[in-house]
């Protein structure tokens, strides 16, 4: 994404440094209309004051406010050319602006409440048991099913994990699955995990990954975190021989670790765990639940400073040495992390959708009753291509915003990625889903109406990416990238860019070596080398990085190879400038003025953007009406 938070023309405008006042919503003007489209002080001011911080001189508002002008006008342009109407205009803007609303699209209040949950959560060790079925409509009946028969007595727990569940690890063991560790599992397992009583069954949980019944085992306070740094040799895949042998190593290894050699040190030398030898063994810190049981256990249970005795896990032999341990970390340090969690699962989401459920609610919209079960009975118990294509073609009312109706037609679209098994349900969620968007767009109108600093912020970005496009097509890519017109406008202008002295003007080959550079030489003599970019290319694709073809245009004085090439310069010198050990001059002559653009290019595309920037500006003040509120001006001025 363009990062286009400051209009280009201010950014080099060396504007005064008075910081003027920013115009509140009740007191906000028009300061000047552009093509019919009204210009606010506080628009003006936010613009003027943000760039102060840039000014190189002091410089008055009136010239100031003829900048704005010309990039209020450019704009303009843009619109007319249809740019905001791109897709690629849509989708960028949308993103920016979608970032910029986040911190007034959500209830803090809901927020506050997400993080101190999944804190509580920091505090207890629960240890659960579950029974997982697939993430179906078929899977979620069987589940339900399990449910009532182990309550019942019919079965028990233990028999219904080994005979049903699909996480076959733990079915094995009659559904124990282990320590719940928070920000591990998905949130609806975890939420359900914390939630249920110990020695109790939750109600059947959709995670996402399939639908769950877990049994709370126990619930213990947390143990904190240990930080440890650990030795490990594995024996994964090696015989009986070989595993004695690494036993015999490990015991060795730890005798010179509690002789008081430096532990880390062993570590980084003779550790084969990859991820943390290189660290001294280091590992970050970690609560239980996210070890391997023999490994948290060990750590846990040594005290600070001790060296563990060898012990073995599925991955090997270990040693551990303890650097620390504490309790949970304050809310305010572990905060940051939580979020960052929230923000990866359907949590992310809560906090706004508070505020779309109270706008909706504000403005007394919602579901439409009668609507939603005509709707359900065309879908039926099960849906097909047949149905769902008619139901995309349908005007019946599902929902309504204020005076926008919502048909089953417009919500269609989002059936699939809707919550909910049976038709009924996801046409529900699909149509919530869509008069939340509804809502979405209703609050961000309202906040660029009422929110002066969220206006303000918008539509610099959305001016900025406007001025770059209509920029780029009217001016930059036209001098930059059109080698005929460029031409052209060198051949118009020659005059301008006479030199004061003769230049060398040529191809140079680098190579690796004096061979390769007489086969790049001979290799050369058989292609086109009046076009350089092309010449170089094909040189490139024969000898790949053995080589390098340079164009120079150069003076005597400003490059010590070109001086020894062409100018009886110093070969030592040309040399010790050079990173390449063979060069030679394939092409090239002295000449004492500019011949085409490309001996100019720099000075000439720069020209060339300021006379087709100052023709445009021309055409738009002919073409745009603008008109300035003098009376608010002169106010804004002070007089």
């Amino acid at each position: 994404m363009r990062k286009l938070f400051l209009p280009a023309f201010l950014a080099a405008a060396a504007l005064c440094s008075v910081q003027l006042r920013a115009a509140e919503p009740a007191d906000d003007p028009v300061l000047l209309t552009v093509d019919g489209h009204d210009v606010h002080v506080s628009e003006f001011v936010y613009l003027y004051n943000k760039n102060n911080t840039q000014q190189i001189q002091h410089q008055g508002l009136k010239d100031y406010l003829k900048l704005f002008i010309d990039y209020k006008l450019k704009v303009a342009d843009a619109e007319h050319a249809g740019i905001a109407e791109t897709p690629e205009f849509k989708k960028e803007f949308g993103v920016f602006r979608d970032e910029l609303a986040r911190p007034y699209m959500r209830d803090q209040a809901v927020e506050d409440a997400l993080v101190a949950e999944a804190y509580e959560h920091r505090k207890q060790n629960v240890t659960v048991s579950h029974i997982m079925l697939p993430p179906t409509e078929a899977g979620k009946a069987t589940a339900d099913s399990l449910r009532r028969e182990i309550a019942a007595g019919t079965i028990s727990y233990e028999d219904a994990a080994r005979r049903y569940s699909m996480d076959k690890p733990t079915a094995a063991r009659g559904g124990m699955m282990g320590p719940v560790t928070p920000d591990r599992f998905p949130w609806a397992f975890e939420k359900a995990a914390y939630a249920t009583p110990e020695g109790q069954m939750s109600p059947v949980v959709n995670s996402g990954m399939g639908y769950h019944i877990i049994r709370t085992e126990s619930v213990k306070p947390a143990d904190g975190q240990v930080l440890a740094e650990h030795i490990l040799l594995l024996t994964r895949n090696v015989g009986p021989e070989e595993v004695e042998a690494v036993r015999v190593r490990i015991d060795s290894i730890y005798n010179v670790a509690k002789s008081g050699a430096d532990f880390a040190d062993l570590a980084r030398r003779l550790s084969q765990d990859p991820g943390s030898a290189k660290d001294g063994g280091r590992l970050p810190w970690f609560s239980k639940g996210q070890m391997v049981p023999e490994f948290e256990t060990t750590a846990f249970t040594i005290g600070v400073g001790e060296i563990s005795e060898p012990f073995a896990t599925s991955y090997g032999y270990h040693i551990i040495h303890k650097l620390d341990q504490r309790d949970i970390i304050p809310l305010d340090e572990a905060r940051p992390a939580i979020l960052q969690r929230m923000a990866r699962d359907e949590r992310g989401k809560m906090a706004e959708t508070a505020v779309l459920d109270k706008v909706i609610g504000g403005l007394r919209a919602g579901l439409d009753g009668k609507g939603l079960a005509k709707a359900n009975k065309l879908a039926g118990a099960e849906m097909d291509s047949a149905k769902y294509a008619a139901m995309c073609a349908s005007d019946i009312v599902v929902a309504n915003f204020g005076k926008q109706k919502v048909t089953l037609g417009q919500v269609m679209p989002g059936y699939a990625l809707a919550d909910g098994n049976t038709p009924a349900e996801k046409i529900e969620a699909a149509t919530l889903t869509k008069l939340r968007e509804i809502a979405r767009e209703y609050e961000l109108d309202r906040l660029a109406k009422t929110n002066t600093e969220y206006r303000n912020l918008s539509n610099e970005y959305r001016d900025g990416i406007l001025l770059y496009d209509i920029s780029s097509r009217r001016v930059w890519d036209q001098a930059a990238k059109d080698p005929e017109a460029l031409e052209a406008y060198f051949k118009a202008h020659a005059d301008r860019y006479a030199w004061a002295e003769p230049k060398y003007k040529g191809v140079i080959i680098f190579a690796s070596n004096d061979s390769i550079l007489d086969l790049a030489m001979a290799e050369g003599a058989r292609l086109d080398a009046s076009k350089p970019a092309e010449f170089a290319q094909e040189l490139r694709k024969k000898f790949g990085r053995d080589v390098k073809v340079e164009r120079v245009v150069a003076a005597k004085g400003e490059n010590p190879i070109t001086d020894y090439i062409a100018f009886g310069g110093d070969e030592a010198a040309a040399r010790e400038r050079s990173k390449w050990a063979a060069f030679k001059a394939f092409s090239g002559r002295i000449i004492n003025a500019p011949e085409e653009a490309a001996d100019v290019r720099g000075a000439a595309v720069t020209d060339f953007q300021n006379d087709l920037e100052q023709a445009w500006l021309k055409e738009l003040h002919e073409k745009y009406p603008v008109k300035v509120n003098e009376d608010v001006f002169k106010k804004l001025q002070g007089k």
